[in-house]
């Protein structure tokens, strides 16, 4: 399968965000990614409903929305309503999981689910078949910039083994400390989808970074 870059916004220039927005827009980027902070659930805040708004109103790419949030499914529809094209929820979040991710398809959404660094892939074989996306955190949720967790190799192995056993049509995307030198070894793990932050906007030029991501040599 080709190799699909999110681009995250969390590290773009927000003077400049449009500008930012563009660049994404014109290059092989294939969605955009956007993580949702309430601090509470991680200890940081980012951009609300309004922002996500205004995002899907400029971005000519699917917005890839990464709730870091207690009770996501409180927000379904308003993120939805908001151009959400996908919609993603923590495990550790959400007390009736299955019910969540029923929801987010009954609203015309892709669904995925995220694993925090210290959570099992196991916990996911009993709905690992209902999902569009799991999501590996290779770093701690809440800030960018930090750095790749080397665990995270064995554990998209065994995310990948489960999906192919479960007969899974789920993707498997990996988001904190993607960059050129991790991306081809990535690839090789099982990751199908590259969440990219700080390397792609603190780039001279964003739009090769993504290039070196999405055809690593």
């Amino acid at each position: 399968m080709q190799r699909l870059v999110a681009p995250s916004l969390l590290a773009a220039d927000f003077t400049n965000l449009k500008r930012d927005i563009e660049i994404i827009n014109n290059s092989e980027a294939d969605w955009l990614h956007m993580d949702i902070m309430d601090g509470v659930f991680v200890p940081n805040i980012s951009f609300g409903i309004p922002v996500v708004e205004a995002v899907h109103s400029i971005s000519e790419k699917p917005l890839d929305v990464h709730l870091m949030i207690v009770q996501p499914e409180r927000y379904i529809e308003t993120f939805k309503n908001a151009g959400a094209h996908l919609l993603n929820v923590h495990y550790e979040a959400c007390s009736h999981l299955h019910r969540t991710i029923e929801s987010i398809h009954n609203s015309g959404m892709k669904a995925g689910v995220t694993l925090n660094p210290h959570t099992p892939v196991q916990l996911l074989e009993e709905i690992i078949t209902d999902l569009d996306l799991v999501l590996i955190m290779s770093v701690n949720p809440g800030f960018g910039g930090q750095k790749f967790i080397p665990g995270s190799f064995e554990k998209i192995r065994k995310l990948k083994e489960l999906i192919l056993k479960k007969n899974s049509k789920a993707l498997i995307e990996v988001d904190g400390g993607v960059d050129d030198t991790n991306a081809k070894a990535l690839a090789e793990a099982g990751v199908d989808v590259f969440v990219a932050g700080s390397y792609v906007f603190k780039s001279e030029n964003p739009a090769e970074a993504i290039r070196k991501i999405k055809y690593p040599v």
